[in-house]
């Protein structure tokens, strides 16, 4: 497949020591050799004086590599200029590339290039996009394994397995007179019972993979004055929330993004919990209680100096964190709704280290950190269960006709998850949140 010459700045754009500007496509090679006065050797950092090309003028001294294909990131010839990072060197090196016949690249395309290139599947293109924007090490972890080809390996395996068993049944319907064994499509439908099986297993992870690649929802709930909006500032380690004694100050939802554990959550604090009259305040209690029930982890918080509200005691169940605070002015309870809760003082420090480290054991429970490759993104799910559907569909067909094209169909849902079949509706979708230069 044959390709343009593309370039993009691969650092920041401001200024920096060093500016990181790449390559990529049939004339890399022909441009390099024109700024740099030749071709360095293969994958060696060589230190060039850059002339444009029209007028011979210096434009810089800097480090070049050359990356003849396909052994490069896109699997087509490549090359790396490390500039000094100034923009009048930038701009002139990059007038010295358009002059050459070179384009900027558009988001994602070296990316995109490395998979038409067969250097790398879907997942693992995605796997580098979330490592890009990985904030939290359990985050980077995931990218990683996903990059690496874990989930490609997986995948790889079943549609193995798959083409195996379709390949047994068009045997049975081609060749049934010539010998072949009796109990050969019951093997293909106990087969595809087993696999369905397998993906369903892995489908049924509660969405692990998706909650640590995007975030985890946790909500602060509790009655006037419990303390919540002086909670989520000390968990943030700053005053995200107005605190007052006054009774109904918080009347929306107030968010702030920490890193528990290292699963990125975003902690919302809520309106107290309590009939009012007020109209903007019964809002903000109807927003706290829609945030508590679509939250992935709810922390229902109770005043030490005051008995439990029944709003909040209505939030109890398995699976809360129950915090009584102002520990300051008194002593917490043994039981809260039938559940031992964790004092802190959110005023004095307290119990937060303690607190910290619990919501953290749940964020790393929901979030499902493992050395497994969970899913991460809907488009894995939906192909999946589209697969386990036409599987069912083989187990249960009448005729092994129909048997054949429902395995056909399964391993086609099975091949759009790596790009290997039918990817042409999802490339833009899985590019297009690239960076430019990636």
């Amino acid at each position: 497949m044959a390709f343009d010459t593309i370039f993009a700045l691969a650092s920041g754009a401001g200024r920096a020591a060093v500016s990181l500007l790449r390559l990529s496509g049939p004339e890399s090679g022909a441009i390099l050799a024109r700024l740099a006065g030749g071709l360095p050797r293969a994958r060696m950092a060589s230190l060039r004086r850059l002339r444009h090309p029209a007028t011979a003028e210096v434009l810089d001294e800097a480090l070049v590599l050359w990356f003849p294909g396909p052994r490069s990131y896109t699997g087509e010839d490549a090359a790396e200029l490390h500039l000094h990072g100034g923009r009048a060197v930038r701009e002139g090196v990059v007038e010295a590339l358009l002059a050459c016949g070179a384009r900027p690249a558009e988001p994602g395309e070296f990316t995109r290039r490395a998979f038409l290139n067969g250097r790398m599947d879907l997942t693992a293109a995605e796997g580098i996009a979330d490592l890009i924007e990985a904030e939290t090490a359990a985050q980077r972890r995931q990218a990683l394994r996903q990059a690496g080809g874990a989930l490609a390996a997986r995948y790889a395996g079943w549609s193995e397995r798959l083409t195996r068993l379709l390949a047994h049944q068009e045997a049975a319907i081609e060749f049934a007179e010539d010998g072949l064994p009796n109990t050969l499509e019951e093997e293909v439908r106990a087969g595809a019972a087993a696999l369905a099986g397998e993906i369903d297993a892995h489908l049924d992870d509660g969405g692990r993979g998706e909650r640590l690649r995007e975030g985890l929802w946790a909500a602060i709930v509790g009655a006037p004055n419990a303390g919540k909006s002086s909670l989520l500032n000390a968990l943030a380690g700053r005053e995200a929330a107005i605190v007052s004694a006054r009774a109904g100050t918080t009347r929306d939802v107030v968010e702030v993004r920490l890193d528990l554990g290292g699963v990125p959550v975003w902690l919302a604090d809520t309106a107290g919990l309590r009939e009012t009259a007020d109209e903007i305040e019964a809002e903000g209690v109807r927003r706290a209680q829609r945030r508590a029930e679509e939250a992935d982890l709810v922390i229902a918080v109770f005043a030490a100096d005051q008995a439990p509200d029944a709003a909040t005691l209505a939030l109890v169940a398995p699976g809360v964190v129950v915090v009584v605070n102002k520990t300051d002015l008194a002593p917490a309870p043994q039981r809260v709704g039938g559940m031992v809760p964790l004092g802190v003082s959110a005023r004095e420090g307290t119990g937060l280290e303690a607190l910290q480290a619990v919501l953290a054991e749940a964020a790393t429970a929901r979030a499902g950190l493992s050395e497994e490759a969970n899913l991460t993104r809907p488009r894995h799910r939906a192909a999946l269960a589209e697969a386990v559907a036409w599987l069912g569909e083989a187990e249960g067909a009448p005729l092994p006709e129909l048997s054949a094209e429902a395995l056909r169909a399964a391993l086609r849902a099975l091949g759009r998850l790596t790009g290997r079949v039918g990817v042409e509706a999802v490339l833009d979708v899985v590019f297009g949140d690239f960076c430019i230069g990636k």
